[in-house]
């Protein structure tokens, strides 16, 4: 579990195409210093399970799936990345609840600057949108932010200088890809509320669900 707190500005050393995967190096000496085997790195909001360590590196596999639904398919070498290490039990929660799993990607439309913070506009598929509201959360490339402005097929964020200095949000151009991550509670809240509606629920499982419980 992550929060959307950016630790490190990291960067793609090296891609190993493996055909039905990729396996990437990472450069990001502050998410590395305490890594092992096995542990898990947000890159790019993507939570990935280090391989190996080594001088102030790691390397990844990245599994057909997560190429094909997040942007880490375009990464090249000497692409810039937004690396994070999961939330230890007991940290505080800088940001907001984040799984590294991606919903899908967006794409940056527009960058409206302004005297002190940035706005950003990001479409985004419309099957996402319903998850989006005005002053809700969302994750950009593993950065947890606040919407704006909610629409159909976009959103807008308000990007401050330590956010544009610190993330690839601050050289992001239009037409770049973004992954994007919907706040889980919204997903569990439409589940739990669809499985009500008539004729769902108790018909289907009876009450405390005799199937769900096996």
């Amino acid at each position: 579990m992550f929060t959307g707190i950016v630790e490190e500005l990291g960067e793609v050393t090296a891609v190993e195409n493996l055909g039905d995967s990729c396996r990437f190096t990472l450069r990001g000496p502050l998410v590395t210093e305490d890594a092992e085997h096995g542990d898990s790195i947000a890159v790019n909001g993507v939570c990935l399970t280090v391989v190996d360590t080594a001088d102030g590196a790691f390397t990844a596999d990245v599994m057909a799936e997560t190429l094909k639904r997040s942007s880490l398919g375009a990464l090249q070498v000497g692409t810039r990345v937004n690396l994070e290490r999961p939330m230890a039990l007991g940290g505080r929660l800088g940001g907001h609840l984040v799984q590294g799993h991606v919903d899908g990607t967006g794409t940056v439309l527009e960058r409206v600057p302004g005297e002190h913070w940035e706005i950003v506009k990001v479409g985004l598929p419309k099957q996402l949108s319903r998850y989006v509201v005005e002053k809700g959360s969302i994750t950009v490339d593993g950065i947890s932010l606040t919407v704006v402005d909610a629409g159909d097929d976009f959103f807008t964020v308000s990007l401050i200088p330590t956010t544009l200095a610190l993330t690839t949000l601050g050289i992001k151009q239009p037409g770049d890809p973004v992954n994007l991550e919907v706040d889980v509670l919204a997903k569990y809240v439409e589940r739990l509320l669809g499985d009500r509606a008539p004729g769902a629920g108790a018909s289907a499982a009876g009450p405390l669900g005799t199937e769900a419980g096996r």
